[in-house]
């Protein structure tokens, strides 16, 4: 018989802390596994572990939680072929299924009734480059983009990669999120979490309408808080 299981790490139910689908509550399928590293990385406890779970089994689980929004996040979910049997499972039954990838992966191949939120590493990320540049042409209205910003360097990048793919008019939304201290005196590779205020200058001085993004969860929680 075929498998139809998948390497899971958790599932839970929160509130939605990123793109425009935040502050609902939210059914989070955080699946095992990824092949980027980067510097600012708040899941690194999802690279391994987890347990395998039955395709049916994670549907009745989600099930149970009562509520119509679902997340299938990572790791990298798409890393998993069975992913699409998840995601197709979900749909069927009538849920609004998100699906979080840094676009490493094929996203053409996934059901175009899922909104793919797509976190495009920056040069600063420690994963610069890995974008699936075909990526770029498969990419939906129904959509949306993150870029996590570290400094001026990543926010000139990503506003570059904005207008060359036209992404401000192709896409739901354009996210630009500051890389965000796991606590006061966190820093990444030598350099600081970015300040919100300075993002949001930026983005004031742009003129576009980019989506200036904080992760609300981890002002809700401890930024280090599992499950949340």
């Amino acid at each position: 018989m075929p498998d139809h299981s998948l390497l899971i790490h958790e599932i839970f139910k929160s509130i939605q802390g990123e793109s425009t689908w935040a502050g609902l509550p939210c059914v989070f399928v955080r699946l095992t596994g990824c092949p980027l590293r980067c510097t600012y990385c708040d899941t690194s406890y999802a690279f391994s572990a987890g347990k395998r779970h039955q395709l049916q089994d994670v549907l009745a689980q989600v099930h149970e939680m009562g509520t119509r929004l679902v997340e299938i996040t990572g790791g990298e979910p798409l890393l998993q072929p069975n992913i699409h049997q998840l995601a197709h499972g979900l749909l069927e039954e009538g849920y609004m299924v998100l699906l979080e990838t840094s676009g490493e992966r094929d996203i053409s191949v996934c059901d175009s009734r899922i909104c793919r939120i797509v976190d495009i590493k920056t040069p600063n990320s420690g994963a610069g480059g890995s974008f699936l540049e075909s990526n770029y042409a498969a990419l939906e209205p129904n959509d949306e983009v993150k870029f996590v910003i570290l400094n001026r360097e990543d926010f000139d990048w990503s506003l570059e990669m904005a207008r060359e793919h036209s992404l401000l008019t192709r896409v739901k939304a354009v996210h630009f999120s500051p890389v965000m201290a796991q606590d006061k005196n966190d820093v990444i590779d030598g350099c600081a979490a970015l300040d919100p205020m300075q993002l949001s200058q930026w983005i004031l001085e742009s003129e576009e309408s980019v989506r200036m993004h904080l992760q609300m969860h981890k002002y809700i929680w401890h930024p280090q808080t599992r499950g949340v």
